[in-house]
């Protein structure tokens, strides 16, 4: 009997687990370890903490998911991994061996901890719920009358929409008080990498927010005006244990992958999502998890024996649709852009459409 693990709960997973279930393996054990059941949709996160979604509306079942493929779900966390040795090492002390291993982990963030400073970490998505939720029981338990200050750091795409989202629940929740909204960003422009139209279109939805722009600046908590809400969303970091398992890592710790997203030193794990690096470099975006899925889903198989493996081809751009929280959306696509209500329901159908796939 082999056994085929499953390292995280991401978009490229779920798709391996959805082609188990309707075509299982004889002969092999598959387990997915994940220290949480229920696996955010990341493009819902925005609508999320905006209040149009319900967090479970948002979320893939991992638990029924698994027990539909027959899998085995482990609730723990990995800690690292010895490729020579084939296992995994848990939080819990605990390890795993494996004939196959494949990573989809996703990545993290290290926000700096300013003294009474509730900071919101954008990565991984599991934490930001609780966290998120902490702060909305904070705000209301406790009614104030002073201003409420949030800050993001980060003006790429989740800076943005987690900014406006916050906003917005927030004035709703607290009609009585005010809250202001500032953007740091180390960039001098807004939605590095998309198109001028989406840049001016976000300007302009974060100046109907009443958002203070603080744009080519470093963030330090040290120097910069008091906040009450720090939201971090910088760019990807990758976790540690990686980087200290012998695997072939790239400069930033992540998982160096060929075409097959097979590691590059070790080629019986596999790592997808943002856990992983292309030779060339990909945006550390969700869409590209969601088409490595069916890719890393054959290929798995073709590696247990069934059928042939195929090359990974990332596309060269992807159509990107940004929430900002007032019942519209700015939908960018190369150099085309648009803004308007009916991109939010264009959002909605596609996103909605996606967790409704695995259900």
């Amino acid at each position: 009997m082999k056994r085929l693990l499953l390292v995280g709960a991401g978009h490229a997973h779920a798709q391996v687990l959805k082609d188990w279930v309707a075509s299982p393996l004889g002969g092999t054990e598959l387990v997915i370890v994940s220290p949480r059941a229920q696996a955010p949709y990341s493009g819902m996160v925005p609508g999320w903490l905006a209040g149009f979604y319900r967090f479970d509306e948002i979320c893939i079942d991992f638990v029924a998911l698994a027990r539909a493929a027959g899998a085995h779900l482990v609730a723990d966390e990995a800690a690292g991994i010895d490729p020579e040795r084939r296992q995994l090492r848990l939080r819990s002390g605990a390890a795993l061996d494996y004939d196959l291993a494949s990573l989809n982990v996703g990545s993290t963030l290290t926000p700096p901890r300013p003294p009474g400073v509730r900071v919101l970490s954008l990565r991984p998505l599991g934490r930001l719920h609780d966290a998120w939720e902490e702060l909305l029981a904070a705000v209301t338990a406790a009614p104030r009358r002073e201003p409420l200050q949030v800050t993001a750091v980060g003006g790429g795409a989740a800076g943005v929409e987690s900014l406006l989202a916050a906003l917005a629940r927030l004035r709703a929740l607290l009609p009585q008080r005010s809250v202001h909204g500032t953007l740091v960003a180390l960039s001098d422009d807004l939605l590095p990498g998309m198109s001028a139209g989406a840049a001016r279109a976000v300007r302009a939805a974060l100046a109907a927010a009443g958002v203070t722009l603080r744009l080519g600046t470093v963030y330090d908590p040290a120097a910069a005006n008091p906040t009450d809400v720090l939201l971090w969303a910088t760019g990807a970091e990758a976790h540690d244990w990686p980087r200290a398992s012998g695997l072939s890592v790239g400069p930033g710790g992540f998982v160096r992958i060929d075409r097959r997203l097979r590691s590059v030193s070790h080629p019986e794990v596999y790592a997808a999502g943002d856990c992983a690096e292309w030779a060339e470099p990909l945006p550390k975006a969700g869409v590209y998890a969601v088409r490595m899925g069916p890719v890393l889903s054959r290929n798995l198989r073709a590696a247990l024996g069934a059928g042939g493996a195929i090359d990974y081809v990332p596309q060269r751009r992807f159509l990107a649709l940004l929430a900002t929280a007032d019942g519209s959306a700015v939908a960018s696509w190369g150099r085309w852009s648009a803004h308007g209500r009916w991109a939010w329901r264009w959002k909605d159908r596609i996103d909605r459409g996606f967790v409704r796939r695995f259900a």
